[in-house]
């Protein structure tokens, strides 16, 4: 029996619009009135975690689900970038933002690199590789973005060129040891 493990991204925050770097803000009404709309089309979960951050949880549960709080899905942290606006901190530390872009073990706001989050987030995606039942998680771009990478076994320099948008969707699919990107439904 293979193992099916769906993502989907939080709903839209004031950090979305402004093009900031989050901070635990909650969703908008308009990403709150999105995601219970989504809820009817998710099919059947057996089980459901989310970030423990607070626009994954009103996620979680606009969507209607009852999901488990695990930290391994915790947004990348973001260090002293965290609450800024990314045309800020471009136009303050040009080099610095080419850098984390560009290196894939680069962290210059002190927070986690790339690498870090796929590192923290590979034994949680391992795990659910195991299990049989319809698993899915509410959980941040970066997060999804490093599950597709571990999943294909692809450079962790393709992070950027993976665009995850507010509610996004991807299903995954485990069996034979590995996992196969069955979908993305933006």
């Amino acid at each position: 029996m293979s193992a099916r493990l769906t993502f989907v991204c939080h709903a839209e925050t004031s950090a979305v619009r402004l093009a900031a770097f989050p901070l635990d803000e909650p969703i908008e009404p308009r990403g709150l009135a999105r995601a219970s709309a989504l809820a009817a089309s998710l099919g059947r979960v057996d089980a459901a975690w989310t970030s423990p951050a607070l626009r994954a949880r009103q996620t979680a549960s606009a969507l209607g689900l009852d999901a488990e709080i695990d930290p391994s899905l915790g947004d990348i942290n973001l260090g002293s970038w965290a609450g800024r606006r990314l045309s800020d901190v471009q136009a303050s530390e040009p080099e610095a933002v080419a850098a984390w872009i560009g290196e894939a073990d680069a962290a210059p706001h002190g927070g986690e690199t790339v690498l870090d989050l796929c590192d923290r987030l590979a034994p949680w995606l391992a795990a659910r590789k195991r299990d049989p039942r319809r698993v899915l998680a509410v959980t941040h771009p970066a997060i999804i973005r490093a599950a597709i990478l571990l999943a294909l076994d692809a450079s962790a320099g393709t992070f950027w060129r993976l665009d995850v948008g507010p509610l996004c969707r991807v299903e995954l699919r485990g069996q034979a040891g590995r996992w196969t990107l069955r979908s993305i439904i933006p």
